[in-house]
């Protein structure tokens, strides 16, 4: 599961690297750990959906990275859907576990998004659909606001369900 060549050591690659980083927040904020590098981005840790750091994945000609998720619509209520937007789950040697951000619209419904500007995206929900990268693969990740996943529109009490 190669395109990159590997490095000396297991994170030698600025992607590799921002993925360790993120899942070690992750962790932390899932142990209740305090004190954090990115402790400003999970703070407070009561809202829901705050043990999450999404990012985008940028291959090697600065193209986004995207994948799908519930093919054939057989695991969920909810349609196919190809998303940008991942969740680090597991990394062992740059070789990463990803979940799925599912894209919804301010009315909770499923989108598929290949940018993240698109007028209709409104938010990101955590799905248990995943696929295993090599993140030799990427030259650049851009990390998210952790808010934009289960974010609320205004007056409503839970966007999806």
């Amino acid at each position: 599961m190669s395109c990159g060549k590997h490095h000396k050591s297991d994170f030698d690659s600025c992607v590799c690297d921002a993925v360790e980083k993120i899942l070690a927040e992750q962790e932390a904020v899932e142990e209740s750990c305090p004190t954090s590098c990115f402790s400003n981005l999970l703070s407070p840790t009561t809202i829901p959906g705050r043990d999450t750091i999404p990012f985008l994945l940028f291959d090697k000609k600065g193209k986004l990275f995207s994948a799908f998720g519930n093919v054939g619509g057989f695991a969920d209520d909810a349609a196919c859907f190809e998303t940008i937007f991942f969740r680090v789950e597991a990394l062992k040697y740059c070789c990463a576990t990803l979940s799925l951000l599912r894209p919804v619209n301010v009315s909770g419904h499923t989108l598929s998004v290949c940018d993240p500007c698109q007028s209709d995206f409104f938010g990101l929900e955590k799905t248990d659909f995943c696929i295993e990268v090599d993140l030799d693969c990427f030259c650049a990740i851009q990390c998210l606001s952790p808010d934009l996943v289960n974010r609320v529109a205004p007056g409503k009490k839970h966007y999806h369900g």
